[in-house]
Protein backbone atom coordinates (compact mmCIF):
# COMPACT_ATOMS: atom_id res chain seq x y z
CA UNK A 1 0.00 0.00 0.00
CA UNK A 2 1.11 3.57 -0.71
CA UNK A 3 -0.04 6.75 1.07
CA UNK A 4 -0.44 10.43 0.21
CA UNK A 5 -1.70 13.28 2.44
CA UNK A 6 -3.83 16.20 1.27
CA UNK A 7 -6.18 18.84 2.73
CA UNK A 8 -8.51 18.15 -0.23
CA UNK A 9 -11.47 15.79 0.14
CA UNK A 10 -12.90 13.36 -2.42
CA UNK A 11 -9.84 12.80 -4.57
CA UNK A 12 -10.31 9.79 -6.81
CA UNK A 13 -7.07 10.10 -8.78
CA UNK A 14 -3.87 11.72 -7.49
CA UNK A 15 -2.63 13.98 -10.28
CA UNK A 16 1.01 15.06 -10.63
CA UNK A 17 1.58 18.60 -9.27
CA UNK A 18 4.60 20.90 -9.30
CA UNK A 19 6.29 21.09 -5.89
CA UNK A 20 9.58 22.55 -4.62
CA UNK A 21 11.44 20.27 -7.04
CA UNK A 22 9.94 22.04 -10.07
CA UNK A 23 8.54 18.95 -11.83
CA UNK A 24 4.94 17.67 -11.80
CA UNK A 25 5.02 14.56 -9.62
CA UNK A 26 2.91 12.59 -7.14
CA UNK A 27 4.74 11.86 -3.89
CA UNK A 28 3.76 8.81 -1.84
CA UNK A 29 5.14 6.73 0.99
CA UNK A 30 4.97 3.03 1.79
CA UNK A 31 4.38 4.08 5.44
CA UNK A 32 1.22 5.90 6.48
CA UNK A 33 2.97 7.71 9.35
CA UNK A 34 5.49 9.23 6.95
CA UNK A 35 2.82 11.32 5.20
CA UNK A 36 1.43 12.88 8.40
CA UNK A 37 3.71 15.97 8.18
CA UNK A 38 2.13 16.82 4.82
CA UNK A 39 -1.28 17.43 6.37
CA UNK A 40 -0.15 20.99 7.11
CA UNK A 41 2.30 23.43 5.57
CA UNK A 42 3.77 25.80 8.17
CA UNK A 43 4.39 28.55 5.59
CA UNK A 44 0.85 28.46 4.21
CA UNK A 45 -0.73 28.25 7.69
CA UNK A 46 1.29 31.18 9.06
CA UNK A 47 0.59 33.40 6.04
CA UNK A 48 -3.14 32.68 6.19
CA UNK A 49 -3.26 33.33 9.95
CA UNK A 50 -1.42 36.64 9.57
CA UNK A 51 -3.35 37.74 6.48
CA UNK A 52 -0.25 37.89 4.30
CA UNK A 53 -1.22 38.10 0.59
CA UNK A 54 -0.35 35.10 -1.53
CA UNK A 55 0.20 34.55 -5.24
CA UNK A 56 1.50 31.44 -6.97
CA UNK A 57 2.41 28.11 -5.41
CA UNK A 58 3.08 27.75 -1.69
CA UNK A 59 6.63 27.07 -0.61
CA UNK A 60 6.70 23.73 1.22
CA UNK A 61 8.21 23.62 4.71
CA UNK A 62 9.26 20.43 6.42
CA UNK A 63 11.56 20.18 9.43
CA UNK A 64 11.95 16.45 9.35
CA UNK A 65 14.46 13.80 8.49
CA UNK A 66 14.98 10.14 9.21
CA UNK A 67 16.68 8.45 12.15
CA UNK A 68 17.11 4.68 12.40
CA UNK A 69 14.82 4.30 9.39
CA UNK A 70 11.96 6.24 11.01
CA UNK A 71 10.60 9.71 10.38
CA UNK A 72 11.91 12.27 12.88
CA UNK A 73 10.28 15.68 13.17
CA UNK A 74 12.40 18.41 14.73
CA UNK A 75 10.89 21.59 16.16
CA UNK A 76 12.91 24.48 14.71
CA UNK A 77 11.27 26.97 17.12
CA UNK A 78 9.43 26.49 20.45
CA UNK A 79 5.97 24.90 20.04
CA UNK A 80 6.45 24.53 16.27
CA UNK A 81 4.67 21.17 16.14
CA UNK A 82 1.56 22.48 17.85
CA UNK A 83 1.55 25.76 15.89
CA UNK A 84 1.85 23.93 12.59
CA UNK A 85 -0.47 20.95 13.11
CA UNK A 86 -2.95 21.50 15.97
CA UNK A 87 -6.50 21.82 14.70
CA UNK A 88 -5.53 21.04 11.10
CA UNK A 89 -7.59 18.32 9.45
CA UNK A 90 -6.96 16.50 6.22
CA UNK A 91 -7.04 13.22 4.38
CA UNK A 92 -4.68 10.32 3.86
CA UNK A 93 -5.25 8.63 0.54
CA UNK A 94 -4.24 5.04 -0.13
CA UNK A 95 -3.23 3.50 -3.44
CA UNK A 96 -2.60 -0.15 -4.10
CA UNK A 97 -0.51 0.51 -7.19
CA UNK A 98 1.57 3.45 -8.39
CA UNK A 99 2.03 3.45 -12.18
CA UNK A 100 5.57 4.39 -13.26
CA UNK A 101 6.82 4.63 -9.69
CA UNK A 102 10.43 5.29 -8.81
CA UNK A 103 12.11 5.24 -5.42
CA UNK A 104 12.81 8.77 -4.17
CA UNK A 105 16.50 8.95 -3.35
CA UNK A 106 17.35 10.13 0.13
CA UNK A 107 13.88 9.60 1.61
CA UNK A 108 13.21 6.10 3.00
CA UNK A 109 10.02 4.41 1.80
CA UNK A 110 9.12 7.30 -0.55
CA UNK A 111 8.16 6.89 -4.18
CA UNK A 112 7.38 9.35 -6.95
CA UNK A 113 5.60 9.14 -10.25
CA UNK A 114 4.80 11.50 -13.09
CA UNK A 115 1.64 9.49 -13.84
CA UNK A 116 -1.84 9.79 -12.27
CA UNK A 117 -2.40 7.39 -9.35
CA UNK A 118 -5.83 5.80 -8.76
CA UNK A 119 -7.00 6.11 -5.15
CA UNK A 120 -8.30 2.96 -3.43
CA UNK A 121 -8.99 4.35 0.05
CA UNK A 122 -9.33 7.53 2.07
CA UNK A 123 -8.91 8.21 5.81
CA UNK A 124 -10.07 11.46 7.43
CA UNK A 125 -7.62 12.84 10.00
CA UNK A 126 -9.47 15.31 12.27
CA UNK A 127 -6.35 16.73 13.95
CA UNK A 128 -2.88 16.33 12.46
CA UNK A 129 -1.18 17.21 15.77
CA UNK A 130 -3.01 14.42 17.61
CA UNK A 131 -2.21 11.98 14.79
CA UNK A 132 1.51 12.83 15.07
CA UNK A 133 1.47 12.38 18.86
CA UNK A 134 -0.22 8.99 18.49
CA UNK A 135 2.33 7.87 15.88
CA UNK A 136 5.12 8.91 18.27
CA UNK A 137 3.51 7.06 21.18
CA UNK A 138 3.29 3.94 19.01
CA UNK A 139 6.99 4.25 18.19
CA UNK A 140 6.30 4.79 14.47
CA UNK A 141 8.00 8.22 14.38
CA UNK A 142 10.29 10.33 16.55
CA UNK A 143 9.51 13.86 17.70
CA UNK A 144 12.30 16.10 18.97
CA UNK A 145 11.02 19.17 20.76
CA UNK A 146 12.92 22.45 20.44
CA UNK A 147 14.09 22.19 24.04
CA UNK A 148 15.63 18.77 23.31
CA UNK A 149 17.72 19.87 20.34
CA UNK A 150 21.49 19.72 20.85
CA UNK A 151 23.51 22.95 20.59
CA UNK A 152 25.00 21.79 17.30
CA UNK A 153 21.52 21.45 15.78
CA UNK A 154 20.46 24.88 17.09
CA UNK A 155 23.56 26.42 15.51
CA UNK A 156 22.77 24.66 12.22
CA UNK A 157 19.17 25.96 12.32
CA UNK A 158 20.40 29.53 12.86
CA UNK A 159 22.91 29.27 10.02
CA UNK A 160 20.35 27.68 7.70
CA UNK A 161 17.67 30.27 8.44
CA UNK A 162 20.15 33.10 7.80
CA UNK A 163 21.08 31.62 4.43
CA UNK A 164 17.49 30.94 3.43
CA UNK A 165 16.28 34.39 4.50
CA UNK A 166 19.01 36.17 2.57
CA UNK A 167 18.33 34.06 -0.53
CA UNK A 168 14.53 34.02 -0.27
CA UNK A 169 12.81 35.43 -3.32
CA UNK A 170 9.35 34.12 -2.42
CA UNK A 171 7.53 36.79 -0.35
CA UNK A 172 5.40 34.29 1.61
CA UNK A 173 8.47 32.28 2.60
CA UNK A 174 10.37 35.40 3.66
CA UNK A 175 7.33 36.51 5.73
CA UNK A 176 7.23 33.09 7.40
CA UNK A 177 10.95 33.13 8.23
CA UNK A 178 10.68 36.65 9.61
CA UNK A 179 7.68 35.71 11.77
CA UNK A 180 8.99 32.43 13.14
CA UNK A 181 12.66 33.39 13.52
CA UNK A 182 12.56 37.12 14.42
CA UNK A 183 15.71 37.00 16.56
CA UNK A 184 17.68 35.66 13.57
CA UNK A 185 16.14 37.67 10.73
CA UNK A 186 16.15 41.02 12.61
CA UNK A 187 19.97 40.98 12.55
CA UNK A 188 19.88 40.64 8.75
CA UNK A 189 17.75 43.69 8.00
Amino acid sequence: MFYHASPTHCIEVLEPRVSNHGKPLVYLSKKRENVLPYLSNAVEKYCRETGFPHEGPWYKWGSYGFFEGKLRIDEYWPNALEETYKGVSGYIYAAETVPGREELKGIPDAVITSEPVPVTGCEYVPDAYEALLIAAELGQIFIRRYEQLPEKMLAWIESSIKQQYEAADIPTYKHFLKGKFPEITARLE
